[in-house]
């Protein structure tokens, strides 16, 4: 299936992630309607984020930098398993997940209900081309101050999940 299948079948939530009903990708995004999605960072043992730019053919946020492998969950899919597809999907890796944190859906995060999870791996990964325009790891440091110097670079959800993770426990101090 491509990547911007407009026919991709999603569940729709409300406010409190419930499901509330199912629409094609294409009707969930032209509404705007809440629905669910996971997002990924993996670090390799320097400590380094793995980052992508996002496919040209990306219907939302094409070549922007993004989480290391993210996407949204298929109509009846928990988010668990979707993360484990994502990043198999994405970047052809099998690590272990840990979800770190839930983020309610709003306009900063895509409309998008999201599960952060965190992998830490030194396998290569091998990006889908249908997906992923270019891969590259750097310091969160690193990543903090080229947001800084350039948002429109990144993601929207992409700020909203990193911000919070380098206010977080987990982050590197």
């Amino acid at each position: 299936m491509p990547p911007t299948d407009p026919t991709e079948l999603f569940d729709v939530c409300d406010e409190h992630d419930r499901v509330i009903g199912q629409a094609p990708r294409g009707e969930v995004h032209a509404r705007g309607w809440l629905h669910r999605a996971v997002s990924i960072f993996v670090f390799n043992s320097r400590g380094q984020l793995l980052l992508h730019r996002r496919s040209s053919q990306k219907d939302e946020y094409p070549l922007r930098i993004t989480s290391s492998a993210s996407g949204h969950l298929d109509a009846g899919e928990d988010y668990a398993n979707a993360a484990v597809r994502e990043l198999n999907e994405e970047l052809g890796l099998t690590a272990a997940l840990e979800f770190v944190a839930a983020f309610k859906a709003s306009p900063d995060s895509a409309n998008e209900h999201t599960h952060l999870y965190i992998a830490r791996t030194d396998a290569e990964p091998v990006p889908d081309p249908d997906e992923i325009a270019e891969l590259e790891w750097a310091s969160p440091d690193e990543v903090k101050r080229r947001i800084a110097n350039n948002p429109d670079d990144f993601t929207p959800p992409f700020r909203l999940l990193f911000d919070w993770y380098m206010q977080s426990p987990a982050a590197p101090r």
